[in-house]
């Protein structure tokens, strides 16, 4: 998850050149965002782009409700996607990724992980997690995302794209998680094991832990294939933990791709991150795609 050294390897990539102006993009739309993210990508129009559907919803929750976001493929009916934000939350530049996913033939619910304390977007448009105030504002919301309290969460989140209409609930579902989404999508597979057929985490942290709630814990319980995508100075940091989650999933017999991106600084996927590696981040997209295309049958 982000943190001091993640912000001071961000804050060197910056002052030698980063490509991405965060504050600028940060005024974008989900719109505006989605046609300059994906305006250079060949391979960024999918089957179903221009015929969604999308729509803010409140997905009711054991602890009150969480304003998330909904989009889909007007005709037919796909596989659920639970997507998982990092730690700056539900914004406009998850939506886009849920839409160009949706765009695949998915039916994708980004939902908002703070909601027990604050409607999103939580933090104020392009500011980062090393701006004044930020950590003070996200940290204590994203301790109450205890073990319990994010299966719990999970299953909420199930339930309701079980329920909604262009759901496939004869496919596996399928969840993404960023950041600190990485723990989360662990916990989905082991909170619904019998709903969940691939998870995908990308820079997690805080996978591999020395507490009796460590997420690579839960990997005997899940069947769910899988997808760890690893930043490079992340990998650095916590050498070893890549090596904890193979053994798990090899003892487990679960199928997992677990690699790290050279080049990547925590953070890399997401469109409006300060440290954004699109040639990486493309790569990983289309890993995910693959995992579901597999995964969710």
């Amino acid at each position: 998850m982000c943190d001091d050294f993640t912000e001071q390897d961000n804050d060197k990539f910056k002052q030698t050149g980063g490509q991405l102006n965060r504050r600028d993009f940060g005024k974008l739309s989900a719109a505006g965002i989605f046609s300059l993210y994906f305006a250079s990508s060949a391979k960024a129009a999918g089957k179903y782009e221009g015929k969604l559907i999308e729509s803010d919803v409140n997905v009711p929750m054991p602890e009150g409700v969480s304003d998330s976001f909904f989009v889909r493929p007007a005709e037919g009916t796909h596989p659920g996607i639970l997507m998982w934000p990092d730690i700056r939350g539900l914004r406009p530049a998850f939506k886009a990724m849920a839409t160009r996913l949706a765009a695949e033939g998915y039916s994708v619910l980004v939902v908002n992980p703070f909601y027990r304390d604050a409607k999103a977007p939580v933090i104020d448009p392009g500011k980062g997690f090393g701006d004044p105030g930020v950590r003070e504002t996200v940290i204590p919301m994203y301790r109450k995302l205890t073990h319990e309290a994010s299966m719990s969460d999970a299953r909420a989140y199930i339930s309701f794209i079980d329920k909604q209409e262009g759901v496939d609930t004869k496919r596996k579902i399928g969840t993404a998680g960023y950041c600190m989404g990485g723990p989360l999508i662990m916990r989905t597979a082991g909170a619904v094991p019998e709903r969940v057929g691939a998870a995908a985490s990308f820079h997690g942290g805080g996978l591999v832990t020395d507490q009796d709630d460590s997420p690579h814990l839960l990997i005997p319980t899940s069947p769910a294939h899988v997808l760890h995508a690893i930043a490079e100075n992340d990998d650095k940091r916590s050498p070893d933990a890549k090596k904890v989650l193979a053994e798990a999933y090899k003892a487990a017999g679960v199928p997992a791709e677990i690699e790290v991106y050279e080049g990547t600084l925590h953070g890399w996927c997401p469109p409006d991150s300060s440290v954004y590696e699109k040639v990486q981040a493309e790569k990983a997209w289309s890993r995910m795609l693959h995992l579901y295309k597999t995964a969710l049958v």
